[in-house]
């Protein structure tokens, strides 16, 4: 008998069909207006060859624990029964919590892994290991770390999501739409948390009608949707704060500035107006010194300042522009430049940072309280910045500066990694497998097959979205949306709040954990107490039981899109910013106090570490942008029909300009080695008219498919762009993600090893020895 069942997930609502337990098919939510193009990538791979549907360790670690070699990765699997994987994981925690303490165990997973509100695996995991006594945790983001750090000192929030004007101000006020880094709208396809109406598209469509012009300051002409018929100002990467000090000036120097604005709303104009008219260093910071870092023209760069000042002009700066050498740079000098123009706080002005970034950014922030589950209390204060992951590993017990502070880096001995994949969001891998051998034992659950389950020592079988029953309530959306399980659990695979709650028996504290509660119980107290909250504010959401029956709630909306930061231009004395001042800080004392030569008081140029104003661009003459992909959520579900065929023979493509494919003889589809002195992949050639020459593109998240798995500095041959990126941070101050900085060469392979990303790591049948549990 045929049944339809709604479920979600990152990228949309949708309905399965299925009979006898058997998916048959899958249709988007009706009201989606514009359903994400991979929307049907997930029950497609549901029953895949590459399925983990049971328990599984690494052989050697099997036999020798602790002490078996470090060839993660290069080592075959022995299938387990859960009795057995679980008896390893509770003596594993108990020994290194005994013997090191809670400081040696890492539970920063990361990763955007389930859009449901119980069943997110990073949340699940930190319950559990909290209630154990504790974990190291992350400390910021990839997606926008850099600006999350900054922020605060600059206007006094690290929320960077909800620092963007509204779409429905853009379109009604704006005039005039700056970019710097595009606005992809594959981007828009994908939310944290779930999607259920897209709406970016017509929202920049309906801002087009209006009149509004738009300027694509970018390396990539595709960065800006064709149809907004977008001013191409093909920039050399990682030079955006010496255009936008060129704008300064201009608008400075002609005293096209708003002096009230800066004298009212804004402390330390004074001192970062001499660093721009040359008053400090002797270099006035105008169009002409721009153009020759920027590869812009001064006449172009002067016009644009003008057009600027003349009119209602918001300025975008994508998330991508400050995952960079010193991308804090470009988010201060965004802030600075509109307040030098003056209509911050006013509708259709000011800044924005990562507008259409993902579905949500630019939408409403409504108030509706979102179900959520409880992470509970982390003894562990130590955090580590989430890019510097190899550098604890590696280097344990050293200091790093970081946010005013010097960081003390643990020991770590046993990492818990759940939902997310190390190997797509670190950069320069081979430093980090290298780093990866380190700790004793590295424990993870995955549906498939995934490089972190290949370079794991214990693997638990995870259920998908399809197997459970979870809420998507998301902060930008007005609806709560019913995923309903669609199918029973495939093979031996369990939820992770279930894994949880079995080991927190184990270790003596289930009923903290489960608070007496199984999956269903849990949906219904969150949902019930969100309800709660929601009815205070004066919305009428129906009970539980008749929210799950209908599939989903909407809410009505009972306020007016705010402007952003307009409570503050109307009264900065009653709405004082929550930084030192009060005010805008267009120079920081407190991070001057840092003495960071790389994040000084004010925003500033800092050359690169690497870039196409460099001597090391005569040695690696290509630089490397990489973005998130249009057919897959970062690595997730890579290996799905969607995903492969948007391959060029077996690879991740690699866009490069008909000038730079041409003087090294390359043609569409061939193979190419792209290369640096951190390491090497293959990737498949798409020439494309849309690069500035010297420019390469191409998506992250290829599943890492090294030719000698477990070898340190070992050939990719699928397409992994994070071989070849840098794992510096972005300054002492936020130590965020460069991935954006990175030269490399590229030359044509003749001869290419198979891609094996996708077949099965190497299982061995024989019967495991005796286990000593508990003894050590």
């Amino acid at each position: 008998m045929k049944k339809m069942t709604q479920t979600a997930s990152h990228w949309g609502v949708f309905n399965v069909e299925t009979a006898n337990g058997e998916i048959l098919g899958t249709t988007p939510f009706s009201r989606d207006p514009r359903p994400a193009s991979y929307v049907g990538s997930l029950p497609e791979t549901v029953r895949h060859e590459l399925r983990i549907e049971r328990p599984h360790v690494r052989e050697s670690y099997l036999r020798h624990r602790e002490k078996a070699p470090r060839n993660r990765g290069g080592e075959a699997f022995v299938p387990v029964s859960w009795e057995v994987a679980l008896d390893l994981i509770e003596d594993e925690l108990r020994r290194v919590k005994d013997r090191y303490g809670n400081e040696a165990i890492y539970g920063g997973s990361y990763g955007w892994a389930s859009a449901g509100r119980l069943h997110h695996s990073p949340s699940v995991l930190k319950r559990f290991l909290g209630l154990h006594g504790g974990y190291v945790d992350k400390a910021g983001n990839h997606s926008f770390g850099a600006a999350a750090h900054i922020m605060p000192y600059v206007i006094g929030d690290r929320d960077v999501p909800s620092q963007s004007v509204p779409f429905s101000e853009m379109i009604e006020h704006t005039k005039l739409f700056i970019m710097f880094g595009g606005t992809a709208l594959k981007n828009s396809q994908i939310d944290a948390g779930g999607t259920v109406l897209h709406t970016v598209d017509a929202c920049f469509a309906a801002a087009k009608a209006r009149g509004i012009r738009f300027v694509n300051i970018s390396p990539s002409r595709d960065d800006a949707a064709a149809s907004l018929g977008a001013e191409w100002l093909p920039i050399r990467p990682n030079t955006d704060t010496a255009f936008m000090l060129g704008l300064a000036h201009t608008i400075v120097a002609e005293d096209r500035h708003d002096r009230a604005f800066l004298a009212r709303y804004c402390v330390g104009f004074e001192r970062f107006e001499n660093y721009l008219l040359g008053r400090t260093d002797g270099v006035p910071k105008d169009a002409s010194w721009a153009a020759a870092l920027t590869g812009i023209s001064a006449s172009t760069i002067a016009d644009l300042a003008r057009r600027m000042a003349e009119t209602r002009t918001l300025i975008n700066t994508s998330w991508s522009v400050q995952r960079a050498d010193h991308g804090e740079q470009p988010v201060w000098m965004t802030v600075t430049l509109a307040a030098i123009l003056g209509k911050i706080g006013l509708p259709g002005g000011g800044f924005s940072l990562g507008l259409g970034a993902t579905n949500s950014i630019g939408m409403t922030c409504l108030d509706i309280p979102r179900p959520k589950l409880p992470l509970g209390p982390n003894p562990i204060r130590t955090h580590v910045p989430v890019g510097r992951v190899a550098e604890m590993l590696l280097n344990p017990g050293t200091e790093l500066q970081y946010n005013g502070k010097a960081l003390k880096l643990p020991d770590i001995k046993l990492i818990y990694s759940v939902g997310g994949n190390p190997f797509h969001h670190n950069a320069n891998l081979n430093r980090f497998v290298e780093a990866w051998q380190r700790p004793d034992t590295i424990i993870v659950h995955e549906p498939w097959w995934t490089p972190p389950a290949r370079f794991a020592d214990i693997v638990l079988p995870a259920t998908t979205t399809m197997e459970r029953n979870d809420i998507l309530a998301t902060e930008r959306t007005s609806f709560y949306i019913a995923m309903h399980k669609v199918i029973e659990p495939v093979g031996q695979s369990r939820n992770d709040f279930d894994v949880f709650a079995e080991l927190s028996a184990r270790l003596g504290f289930h009923d903290a954990y489960t608070c007496g509660r199984n999956e269903m119980g849990w949906l219904r107290h969150m949902y019930e107490e969100a309800r709660i909250i929601a009815q205070e504010r004066g919305y009428s959401p129906p009970p539980f039981d008749t929210f799950w029956a209908e599939g989903s709630y909407e809410f009505p909306s009972l306020q007016q899109d705010e402007t952003f930061l307009g409570a503050f231009r109307s009264d900065p004395e009653a709405n004082r910013l929550d930084t030192q001042s009060g005010k805008i800080e267009l120079t920081s004392a407190l991070i001057e106090s840092f003495n960071y030569d790389d994040c000084p008081a004010h925003a500033t140029w800092i050359e690169p570490a690497e870039w196409l104003g460099s001597g090391k661009a005569d040695k690696y003459p290509i630089h490397l942008l990489s973005h998130q992909p249009s057919v897959r959520l970062h690595s997730q579900l890579d290996m799905s029909p969607v995903s492969r065929a948007s391959k060029l023979n077996g690879r991740e493509p690699i866009s490069l300009s008909y000038e730079d494919a041409s003087a090294r003889g390359l043609t569409e589809g061939d193979l190419v080695r792209v290369y640096n002195d951190r390491g090497a992949f293959i990737a498949a050639v798409k020439i494309v008219d849309s690069l500035r020459p010297g420019v390469a593109q191409m998506a992250t998240g290829a599943w890492y498919d090294p030719s000698e798995p477990g070898k340190v500095g070992s050939l990719e041959k699928h397409g992994n762009p994070n071989v070849v990126t840098d794992d510096r941070g972005t300054s002492q101050l936020a130590q965020g993600s460069i991935a954006q900085t990175v030269l490399v060469e590229i030359e044509k392979c003749m001869v290419a090893p198979p891609v094996t990303a996708f077949d099965l790591p190497t299982i061995t049948e024989l019967p495991p020895p005796p286990l000593d549990i508990g003894s050590r």
